[in-house]
């Protein structure tokens, strides 16, 4: 079992090294194989459906967190505008 595994299937944000640049990645906790643990994030990029997978190995690993729900991206349109009665 991996230190991370109660995370697993949760969005969370990782931050990690490599080299001396200190990185975050923000997506679902989709694996921790007790070597590494990997976030995926599904995203639509011009029309078309998108999966950004991530392995991070525990040695690179600063820490991890839970994120809060990603936020809805479509933003309600009204039907017709408000118009001013005179």
């Amino acid at each position: 079992m991996g230190r991370y595994s109660a995370l697993v299937g949760k969005r969370v944000e990782a931050h990690y090294r490599t080299a001396d640049v200190h990185l975050s990645a923000v997506g679902t906790l989709v694996s921790d194989s007790g070597k590494s643990i990997f976030l995926e994030d599904r995203f639509s990029q011009g029309g078309r459906e998108k999966t950004v997978r991530v392995e991070i190995p525990y040695q690179f690993v600063i820490r991890v967190s839970e994120a809060h729900p990603e936020p809805s991206r479509h933003k309600p349109v009204p039907a017709h505008p408000s118009k001013k009665k005179r």
